[in-house]
């Protein structure tokens, strides 16, 4: 799929305070994950995988992969609120699949909290199915209080 206008780009520093803004603005911000931290971390592991979208107005969607041998993820799939449903959601997803796909990930996933259920309905559209697993996440570092 392609939207003329709109460029995929890896993440670069200087774009850190524009993705903070967007996350901020997508409530993608929680007081557990200081979105600083999460980049600085990102920024060690598969950083190639870290993509941010522009088009003519700027920054308009991020989304940051991860590969860890086994699996691939996706979080902080974001799109500027004003820019929703352009394509430029499943275009990022697209862009980071054949990323993963590249580099021989067999399966991609993600985590959507349960009450999201418009975001559930964009997953299902672009092919995710919901696993039916239980999630568990363990806090091993605490972010200090954004």
């Amino acid at each position: 799929m392609t939207n003329p206008g709109f460029r995929i780009r890896p993440y670069q520093p200087s774009d850190e305070q524009s993705v903070i803004a967007l996350w901020q603005a997508c409530n993608l911000v929680v007081p557990w994950n200081d979105p600083a931290s999460d980049i600085r971390r990102k920024m060690q592991v598969n950083p190639e995988l870290f993509l941010v979208g522009e088009n003519d107005s700027g920054l308009v969607a991020t989304v940051m992969g991860g590969y860890e041998g086994h699996r691939g993820w996706a979080n902080y799939l974001a799109v500027a609120p004003s820019h929703r449903r352009s394509g430029y959601g499943r275009i990022m997803m697209e862009a980071v699949e054949q990323r993963l796909k590249a580099m021989g990930c067999p399966k991609i996933n993600l985590q959507v909290r349960e009450s999201n259920a418009e975001v559930i309905r964009f997953y299902e559209d672009i092919g995710y199915k919901n696993d039916r697993v239980v999630s568990f996440g363990k806090r091993l570092i605490d972010d200090p209080p954004g």
